[in-house]
């Protein structure tokens, strides 16, 4: 499996080699913001890991329905429904139309944030149309069934999100504020990230029905925050409502590797790339929380559990538990630790894509590249 991964980066690495070459120079390389070390917990006190849910195909994205059943993205192109004791329903909750090749297919889930009143499920795809790929938001009604497929498209809630092989972004999720928040990569070109007039390498905001609010930072325009190679997590602090942000480091872009990110996201906020990365202090861009140099991450999903921040990774196959303190408007990492991790890429469970908190308290975890035997992960205290 970690073969094969590096494959993928290789391959990656090859078709920004043979495309057009960044316009912006080599990014200014910032210091790593956080002082701590990473420790290494390849067995957690106090915690009870079992497989929650099995015979899952690359699963993305888990969401909780109000009566305790969840349904859970798969990147071929389906949504499968489970049931609150951890059972696969066998038919397909729904299945959409995806152009699932490389990091592409069907993404991230949200539930909208009023379902008891607007049942709606939202999904972020690949697909194609009229012969050019791209990503976007759909909406789907949950219960309105449209043949053997389940619920069909409602409506498209954001369109022509720049799509490729690989940094697709992905990550959807309504926050306190009612607003839909869209992550999207920038497509292995740089440039893009930077580029206002792109919807790729961004965080977008948009209105449950997809329309722009009226508070964003620029007219008439879905970004939120700009300057993002491949931001795959959202997560609110329970307390402050602050946004954090997950993001893929280069995987070999201007000769650079690993620097994965965790940042905090305000509003209009410029995260750099590929003008720069890491805590650069330079005026009008913002510097991550923490920095991975020495130990890539990737990381994707996140979610705050036990008063702590916690991130899926993929290539280092750890759940991340990373402790938090803000003094003033300032937020500073006090420990990290990569749990079922003895050492670096070597967790005990593989890649996993995603961490969520269920309604009973659990921590879940979805893991990824199984060979059709992903599963869920059911975290609970002992």
């Amino acid at each position: 499996m970690v073969r094969a991964i590096r494959l993928v980066a290789l391959l990656a690495s090859t078709a920004l080699a043979l495309g057009a070459a960044p316009s912006f120079a080599d990014p200014v390389q910032g210091r790593q913001p956080q002082s701590v070390k990473e420790t290494f917990k390849p067995e957690v006190t106090g915690y009870k890991v079992e497989a929650w849910t099995r015979r899952l195909d690359v699963p993305w994205s888990l969401v909780f329905l109000p009566d305790g059943n969840a349904l859970v993205s798969e990147r071929p192109g389906r949504i499968r429904l489970i049931a609150k004791d951890g059972s696969l329903a066998e038919a397909p909750y729904a299945t959409l139309p995806v152009h699932a090749r490389g990091e592409g297919g069907l993404m991230g889930l949200a539930l909208h944030p009023k379902f008891a009143e607007q049942p709606f499920v939202y999904a972020m795809m690949t697909t194609t149309d009229a012969g050019k790929t791209v990503n976007r938001v759909v909406r789907l009604k949950h219960g309105q069934q449209s043949g053997a497929t389940g619920p069909a498209i409602d409506k498209v809630i954001v369109d022509n999100i720049p799509a490729a092989m690989y940094h697709n972004g992905g990550r959807i999720a309504f926050g306190p504020d009612g607003m839909l928040y869209v992550t999207t990569g920038e497509n292995f070109k740089a440039d893009m990230a930077q580029d206002r007039n792109s919807l790729g390498g961004k965080i977008l905001r948009v209105t449950p029905d997809g329309a722009v609010p009226a508070d964003n930072p620029f007219p008439n325009s879905p970004i939120w925050s700009l300057g993002h190679r491949n931001p795959q997590g959202l997560a609110w602090h329970p307390d402050t409502k602050e946004l954090f942000a997950s993001e893929h480091g280069p995987s070999g872009e201007f000769g650079l590797r690993k620097d994965d990110e965790i940042n905090v996201i305000v509003k209009g906020g410029n995260y750099g790339w590929p003008k720069a990365i890491g805590a650069v202090s330079e005026k009008g861009l913002l510097d991550p929380i923490l920095l991975w140099r020495e130990t890539g991450a990737p990381p994707s999903g996140m979610t705050f559990f036990d008063g702590s921040l916690f991130v899926a990774t993929q290539r280092s196959n750890a759940l991340i538990r990373i402790e938090l303190e803000k003094k003033g408007e300032d937020w500073t990492v006090k420990a990290i630790e990569r749990w079922f991790s003895d050492k670096p890429d070597n967790g005990s469970w593989g890649s996993i894509r995603d961490a969520v908190v269920g309604p009973d308290g659990a921590l879940y975890a979805l893991t990824n590249f199984n060979n059709g035997d992903d599963k869920i992960l059911k975290i609970v205290r002992r």
